[in-house]
Formats: C-alpha cells, sequence, structure tokens
C-alpha cells in the first residue's frame, strides 16, 4: 500500500524534516516505488511537484528535501501501485478546483469495484480508484451545498457520511485539504503527533536526522503531522482507530468521526 503525509500548521512552517524521513520508504527503507508527489497551499495557490520515480532517488525530493517552502498545510504521498500504472497521471495528490478554491486530495489503500456515476463536473484524467473517489467527493459535495462554500462543521458532517460509503468499497486512508483545514481518514493505518512548546530534539526513523524544534520555531507556533506510519522514534505519536475522520485545523486535531472499523490490510 501506498503511504501518506499531512502537515497543517498556525503558520506558515517548511515541511523539510518530515519529508527527509518520508522519502525515504519510497525505495530505500521501503518498497513504495511507483512514484510520489507533494502540494503546498500558499494563500489561494497549489505549489505541486509530481514524480513516477521512486521519491528515494528522485532529484526532485532532493530538491523538495532542502528547500524550505512555507506553507500551513501541505499533502505529501509515496505511491505503491494496486490500481492504474505508474504514470504522471496517477501519480498523487490529485488537485481539483470546488467553489474558487483548490483541493489536493491523497489516498492510501483499494476500492474494488468501485464505478461510480460522475456527472461530468469532475472528471479523473488517470485510471485510479484514487483519483475517482477525489471526482465522487468533490461530485457530491457540489450536489450538496451548490455554489455555496458551507462551513467546516457542515462540510465535515457530510464528508464523513460519504466516507462511510465509500469505505465500504475498501480500504479508504486519505488526505483532504483546500488550504484552511485538513481532513484524514483512517481506514487502516493512520497517526499524528501536535508539535507545540515546550519544543523538544525529535529523531526520523528512516534518516540518521534529528532536528531541536525549539531552535526553529517559536512559543506560539502549532504544528500537526499526519503520517501513515510514525516518522520518529522519540516522540509519542497519536494511532487511530481504523473508522476514523479527523478534522484538523490551526496546527490542532478539532473534530474526530467514527465511521466503520477498516477492513484489515494484508501484510
Amino acid at each position: 500500500m501506498c503511504q501518506l503525509l499531512g502537515m497543517n500548521c498556525n503558520v506558515p512552517t517548511d515541511i523539510c524534516f518530515s519529508f527527509t524521513g518520508f522519502r525515504a520508504r519510497g525505495g530505500l527503507t521501503d518498497h513504495h516505488t511507483d512514484g510520489w508527489g507533494i502540494s503546498f497551499f500558499e494563500g489561494k495557490g497549489v505549489r505541486q511537484f509530481l514524480d513516477p520515480n521512486p521519491s528515494a532517488h528522485s532529484p526532485m525530493a532532493d530538491f523538495i528535501r532542502s528547500y524550505p517552502i512555507k506553507s500551513k498545510n501541505v499533502i505529501a504521498h509515496i505511491r505503491k501501485a494496486t490500481q492504474g500504472e505508474t504514470k504522471l497521471e496517477n501519480t498523487h495528490p490529485f488537485v481539483r478546483e470546488l467553489w474558487g478554491q483548490y483541493w489536493s486530495f491523497a489516498h492510501n489503500g483499494d476500492l474494488k469495484n468501485f464505478s461510480p456515476q460522475l456527472s461530468g463536473r469532475f472528471i479523473p484524467v488517470g485510471n485510479t480508484d484514487s483519483e475517482k473517489a477525489f471526482c465522487y467527493l468533490l461530485q457530491e459535495l457540489h450536489l450538496e451545498f451548490g455554489e455555496n462554500c458551507p462551513n467546516a462543521d457542515l462540510l465535515g458532517v457530510k464528508l464523513h457520511q460519504l466516507t462511510l460509503s465509500l469505505a465500504t468499497f475498501g480500504i479508504f486512508n486519505f488526505l483532504l485539504s483546500n488550504g484552511e483545514f485538513m481532513l484524514a481518514h483512517c481506514s487502516t493505518k493512520l497517526a499524528h503527533i501536535v508539535r507545540q512548546a515546550p519544543f523538544s530534539v525529535a529523531q526520523l526513523k528512516d534518516e540518521d536526522v534529528k532536528v531541536d524544534f525549539s531552535s526553529v520555531t517559536t512559543s506560539n507556533d502549532r504544528v500537526a503531522v499526519i503520517a501513515t506510519i510514525p516518522l520518529t522514534d522519540n516522540e509519542s505519536w497519536t494511532i487511530h482507530t481504523p473508522g476514523t475522520l479527523l478534522f484538523f485545523s490551526e496546527g490542532e486535531l478539532q473534530k474526530s468521526f467514527i465511521t466503520i472499523p477498516g477492513p484489515t490490510e494484508s501484510c
């Protein structure tokens, strides 16, 4: 299966440290070698980098690792293909416009026999179940709320209902953001940590790299990092129960919804 990495903050922050460990799982410390991608929200725009090659050996990933792009919401993905060829058009995250906002989505899992009727407002470019699910989610949100973006509570309730439906087709771990907040669904595996004052030293699992966050932050900074598997080995991550939809804003877990027990992921 693929792996997910998300970051939601109260101030623009770079993801260089977390990405350093995460990208190693794309062909160095793990077998997710079918491409990778990352989306950074900046104001109303999205800066996106996609590569169908393994992240551990990607020159573009080297650039991201060393270039401190600051953002309040970031979604990254390393792919182990289950549906769709290893091509650029099948590389996550996927981005679409709804309500005058860009939305970014990445999926870890496999939806079997998922063939929704799509009206034409949102159509997949590639041939993955993931992009199809993203188009379906946006279509149903547009049908429910029309041309006006709902408040976060109404949006969360509707996404909870849609996630219940989609999770019946298989494994549906995902990250979704519009640049203001982030939603994360745990179908089988998902964890998060909130870093805030007093900050400490963190040590990556996948690389011999550590950072003292107290030297690179202010006392007001707050950062939530979401990952399929914890990225550090000396911090206390929250491991989420399968079947939980999480709502992050301003670097905090604001709300969670219990969906259904996720399907068992085979090794």
